[in-house]
């Protein structure tokens, strides 16, 4: 009986298990090829994960995928997290708690009345108002002996809630405000409240003059460990265990439009992208130079890209190259 019952289960999983090896086939040739073309010359190393499995991966000139990388700007998905954490844990009141009382020691000598109206919710959606202090001015700020000050202290270009104003400075602001409220630094704060996700682990990672580590930027992962955050993310906050990390609400929350970008028309909630790719609804985080975290919670898809991160993949066309790409991986799934 018990031979006749694995027999079956056999038969009936083989349809499936071929399924399978033709969509590892499929994407791990297609993912071979990417090589080859002369518009993804940055790309370090991509990863296709469906379902938790992972379905291909593929590093390119000498790049692996477990080799440490700055993930940038996608590092403020994982401020994002924490927030949510903080929110859950009581540190934390709401998304629309006033951020001044919390930060009352760097406020400006004459603060402008607006700093009181600045919420949780308004740094997470980049919607605090105030100017911005990336790009251009991102040097200049992170010279300054205080860059809690510095950004507190910058003049408002809109209200707040008003538009959105990418600035590295805003998820800045709620890394010290995670320390503040905790007692604790942020990286100890994601050691301690992530350590359940197998394969999750934050390397150097950059600090301020007061040791504020950088709320958004300057953050060492491997592609594996943000590919562990990412399912993290794609499961409702839960590890592969069923251990409730990240409230299943707040991913619904960070993922919810609450402004768009003024450079790429992509919606934005709270510290994650959103736009439609290969057909499906897409999230990602994206850092400088191409450090993409993509997640496609319609078919249970996670993929990771990483890049050099010299130099900028926005004007240069290069981050449009990295979206055709999942693109042709969401294809290549249907196809198998």
């Amino acid at each position: 009986m018990i031979k006749r019952l694995a027999l079956l289960i056999v038969v009936l999983l083989s349809p499936f298990a071929a399924f399978a090896q033709q969509e590892n086939g499929r994407t791990a040739a297609l993912l071979e090829n990417l090589s080859s073309r002369t518009d993804l010359k940055p790309l370090k190393a991509v990863i296709v994960a469906r379902d938790g499995r992972i379905v291909a991966e593929q590093g390119y000139r000498g790049h692996t995928t477990t080799e440490s990388v700055n993930i940038k700007s996608a590092s403020k998905s994982i401020i994002s997290s924490l927030v949510g954490i903080a929110i859950e844990k009581k540190l934390l009141e709401a998304p629309d708690q006033r951020i001044a009382p919390i930060l009352k020691g760097d406020l400006p000598a004459d603060p402008d009345p607006r700093l009181n109206q600045i919420t949780i919710g308004n740094l997470l959606s980049m919607q605090a108002g105030l100017g911005r202090l990336s790009g251009p001015n991102y040097g200049r700020w992170v010279a300054s002996q205080n860059w809690v000050r510095f950004a507190l202290a910058q003049p408002f270009d809109d209200e707040p809630g008003g538009q959105m104003l990418y600035s590295t400075a805003s998820t800045h602001l709620l890394s010290a405000i995670l320390t503040k409220v905790s007692g604790k630094s942020t990286l100890a704060l994601a050691r301690e409240w992530l350590a359940p996700v197998d394969g999750f682990r934050i390397g150097a990672w950059e600090r301020d003059p007061q040791g504020i580590y950088l709320g958004g930027n300057q953050m060492a992962m491997t592609a594996r460990s943000l590919l562990a955050f990412g399912e993290l993310y794609r499961n409702g906050g839960r590890t592969a265990n069923g251990t409730q990390v990240v409230p299943a609400d707040w991913i619904a929350q960070s993922w919810q439009h609450r402004t768009n970008s003024r450079f790429s028309g992509d919606d934005y909630g709270y510290g994650w992208f959103s736009r439609r790719i290969g057909g499906e609804e897409v999230h990602f985080a994206w850092g400088y130079g191409g450090q993409m975290l993509y997640i496609v919670p319609s078919i249970g898809m996670t993929v990771v890209m990483t890049s050099e991160e010299t130099g900028p993949s926005a004007r240069t066309g290069y981050r449009d190259a990295l979206h055709g790409v999942l693109a042709e991986i969401i294809i290549a799934s249907r196809q198998s």
